[in-house]
């Protein structure tokens, strides 16, 4: 597979490789790709989460949080 990054990218790429960190431009865009996939499955938890609490939201199943304290019992499922 090839890939054609532009100039700035190939900078980044081989800044990377120059660190030691990495030994190619193959594992530096393997490491990118995983971050990208990890970004994405946090995004999808995002947003699967967001969607359940507008749901109660809209059900009206609220809770009052109006203390750092409130917020830590409702975290340890006391609220």
């Amino acid at each position: 597979m090839n890939v054609s990054l532009t100039p700035e990218l190939n900078r980044v790429v081989k800044e990377k490789i120059a660190t030691g960190m990495y030994n190619n431009a193959s594992e530096v865009v393997r490491e990118a790709l995983r971050g990208m996939l990890e970004r994405e499955r946090e995004n999808q938890w995002l947003q699967r989460e967001a969607a359940i609490g507008f749901a109660q939201l809209k059900a009206g199943q609220t809770v009052v949080v109006e203390t750092k304290d409130d917020f830590a019992a409702l975290l340890r499922g006391e609220g």
